[in-house]
């Protein structure tokens, strides 16, 4: 280190002057400046371009949860096209085959909207890539919902139309297989009894007295008669769905009223009371107050050739065949 001298007027010489603690301390502070900044600014750069052990695992975690975000976001475009393929069967198959309408697209749709649905999920890095998972979940569970809600309503109509489909009145109330005991066919004819002209409301099948008559559909017996004139001993029965039946001239009764009762069970015997000139059965089916021809109504136990057969015996038994009601 070099010394400093200072000329002394009195003594006229130079003498060294002595320099104290805190000379020193600034001049190392004066030179070590430009290397202290240089460090500073070397150790800031490393700090900003090196992660620590720490940041360097928080680095990996955040980039690992944007690609399941978007992973996620993937899946969900796979999920809503599945869930419209099943959509659209259910539209233009379910729904057709049964005759059901449509359900209304404002329930197909189910929206979730609301502009600060999301506001929780604001300011951060990947918010944007949140929100937009969040709200396609939450459209996806909408849609999934809203299609429970229209498999439901599908099964009950198709419960409904087998509860339908049981209660139609479609098999012949006698047993009727060489199709040649159909007496009388609906339409008009000449009574036997008056000798005029008369709407007959049913079918007349004859029969020997004692001869089981069959239910021609599920429902529960809504009445039962036996009067002397008309339709002697009777049974009405009630299949809902706007059907009735009518089975008339019995002989006897096997069901009371009220009781339920199953397509094809035995619920009287052929016989000859009331305004009948023979043992016969006749039958009337009624669809919403109005009677209407029974014979449409046998597809269950027909082939088409046998129904051809029956509608031909039927146009041609009108004109009047000695049974009466």
């Amino acid at each position: 280190m070099s010394k400093k001298y200072r000329y002394n007027p009195d003594t006229l010489s130079y003498e060294q002057v002595k320099q104290g603690w805190l000379y020193h301390i600034v001049r190392a502070l004066i030179y070590g400046m430009p290397s202290l900044a240089v460090g500073i600014v070397l150790a800031t750069i490393y700090i900003a371009r090196v992660d620590s052990p720490s940041e360097k695992r928080l680095s990996r975690e955040v980039t690992f949860y944007k690609q399941q975000f978007e992973r996620v976001q993937e899946d969900m475009k796979l999920f809503n096209q599945v869930l419209d393929e099943i959509s659209n069967r259910e539209r233009n198959i379910y729904r057709v085959a049964l005759g059901a309408p449509d359900m209304p697209e404002s329930i197909r749709s189910m929206g979730v909207g609301g502009t600060k649905r999301y506001m929780e999920l604001e300011g951060f890095t990947y918010s944007e890539l949140v929100k937009q998972t969040r709200s396609g979940i939450d459209v996806l569970q909408g849609k999934l919902y809203a299609q429970i809600l229209s498999f439901k309503e599908i099964e009950k109509i198709a419960l409904e139309q087998d509860e339908r489909l049981a209660s139609i009145p479609s098999i012949q109330p006698v047993s009727n297989k060489d199709l040649k005991r159909l007496a009388s066919g609906f339409g008009w004819r000449v009574d036997p009894v008056y000798r005029t002209p008369r709407m007959h409301w049913g079918l007349d099948f004859s029969a020997p007295v004692g001869t089981e008559v069959y239910a021609t559909g599920d429902g529960v017996v809504e009445q039962i008669e036996d009067i002397a004139w008309g339709y002697g001993k009777n049974i009405v029965i009630n299949h809902g769905f706007g059907y009735k039946t009518r089975y008339a001239h019995l002989s006897a009764f096997k069901v009371k009223v009220g009781q339920k009762i199953s397509r094809g069970q035995v619920i009287g015997l052929v016989g000859n009371t009331g305004k009948s000139t023979g043992a016969h059965l006749h039958y009337e089916v009624e669809k919403d107050g109005v009677k209407v021809n029974p014979i449409s109504y046998f597809f269950n136990d027909l082939t088409p050739e046998e129904y051809d057969a029956l509608l031909q015996q039927s146009s041609q038994s009108t004109v009047g065949d000695g049974h009466a009601h």
